[in-house]
């Protein structure tokens, strides 16, 4: 028996098939150090923009408990011994925490408020089909570019004519004219990723359209509600311009950013500047504990209906 050569070199590739190339060591090494590099900006620009953030607002914190002297002696130095009294003039004496009580007021009301109508709305808009649906949408869109210093005359006039003007009521209803329009633009991104089975069968088993959106859709859009609200928070907690056209008169019915502001001017003549930053705190640590404690949950809002 004669065993039969066999030949191991490899024949000339079929035609009609590309080539196939091989693999470039150079272009791999080149894209991983381009990876690389790209990921040392990246999270360079992030410390430096938490530095950016973070350093004014530990630095307004401790110079709360400083005295200020000791601002101006030492104004990046730790509090050695930490003084509370400041807290206690700009809460009593500077009325912050009556400017605190009003702001959570309005800021409560209008916030739920917001989250009522504009739920309803987006809800109606994403799963109903009816003449005039995508014009009333894109009024709520056109009402997210639409500068609210444009309005401000006609919104003084408005709320004087209805007799609502320096009041906590005209505040809370102008916040949530406001607030609706990226409210709206939100939620309705949000209802539409929503399965629409589950609010079928309810509708099947004889539900309302009422008990379905309460019972049914309002706890699937729990997400997107929390994240929309935890914004709407933000900006009516940090709203300076309509407070100061809107509700210029009794003083103690302002809101905190008037309170600020007006302390700003009062404590800079008398030189009473940890009351200032104590006044800061009062102001910003509660919008802080919010976003903190509801941080999952806006993460989970603004990237669910990303993948389905």
């Amino acid at each position: 028996m004669t065993a039969e050569t066999v030949d191991s070199t490899p024949g000339p590739a079929p035609q009609g098939s590309p080539p196939k190339p091989a693999p470039d060591a150079a272009a791999k090494h080149r894209w991983r150090g381009e990876g690389i590099v790209l990921n040392v900006f990246s999270h360079g620009f992030l410390w430096v923009w938490t530095l950016m953030v973070g350093v004014p607002l530990l630095w307004a914190l401790w110079s709360s408990f400083k005295t200020s002297g000791d601002i101006l002696a030492h104004p990046w130095s730790l509090p050695t011994h930490p003084h509370f009294d400041s807290w206690s003039r700009a809460w009593t004496k500077a009325h912050m925490g009556r400017y605190f009580i009003n702001t959570v007021i309005v800021v409560g009301f209008s916030t739920a408020g917001t989250m009522l109508f504009g739920s309803m709305a987006a809800y109606v808009l994403a799963r109903f089909e009816f003449f005039g649906n995508r014009f009333i949408y894109f009024l709520f869109v056109g009402g997210m570019a639409f500068p609210v210093v444009m309005v401000l005359v006609p919104l003084f006039f408005v709320t004087k004519n209805l007799g609502i003007l320096n009041t906590l009521p005209g505040l809370i209803l102008v916040y949530i004219a406001y607030s609706l329009p990226f409210t709206v633009f939100f939620m309705t991104s949000f209802f539409r990723t929503l399965p629409t089975s589950v609010a079928e069968a309810a509708l099947v088993d004889g539900a309302s359209h009422t008990r379905t959106f309460f019972q049914i859709m309002v706890p699937m859009a729990k997400p997107g509600i929390i994240s929309i609200g935890i914004f709407n928070i933000l900006g009516q907690w940090n709203q300076y311009l309509l407070p100061l056209v809107l509700n210029q008169g009794n003083t103690d019915k302002w809101v905190l950013t008037q309170g600020l502001a007006d302390l700003a001017v009062q404590q800079g003549y008398q030189g009473d500047w940890s009351g200032l930053f104590a006044g800061l705190s009062i102001a910003m640590l509660p919008v802080l504990a919010v976003y903190v404690i509801f941080q999952r949950q806006v993460q989970a809002g603004l990237t669910a209906g990303a993948v389905k």
